[in-house]
């Protein structure tokens, strides 16, 4: 599967909460500042599919605000629990903007967060 670079936002204007959530080639996508620097994952936990981006980060984690669950935003692996990793998306900053690399594919209904 390709990807695509896609720029986001600058990071002079991040948010203050440490997240950014956007939806860029049909793909939910959450940026968070951690203290290692920027990463990208799905705006989707993979428990019940509500979107992440409401959850809040501690310790280098993020809280699904629908159910606890805890994701480590690193690597994306669930912590304490038996649900599945959230998918990471590559990231680099080029000149002040966050850019992403989503997959030209639309994603999948597995992918897709439940928005109420």
């Amino acid at each position: 599967m390709s990807e695509h670079w896609q720029r986001l936002i600058a990071t002079s204007e991040f948010p203050a909460d440490g997240k950014y959530a956007v939806k860029v080639g049909g793909w939910h996508v959450l940026v968070a500042r951690t203290d290692d620097g920027w990463v990208a994952i799905s705006d989707r936990c993979t428990h019940q599919a509500s979107m992440l981006s409401g959850g809040r980060i501690r310790r280098g984690a993020i809280m699904c605000p629908l159910h606890g669950a805890r994701f480590d935003l690193a690597s994306g692996k669930c912590l304490g629990g038996a649900y599945r990793d959230l998918r990471r998306f590559p990231l680099r900053v080029e000149r002040d903007m966050i850019e992403v690399a989503v997959p030209t594919a639309p994603p999948g209904m597995d992918e897709i967060p439940v928005t109420i």
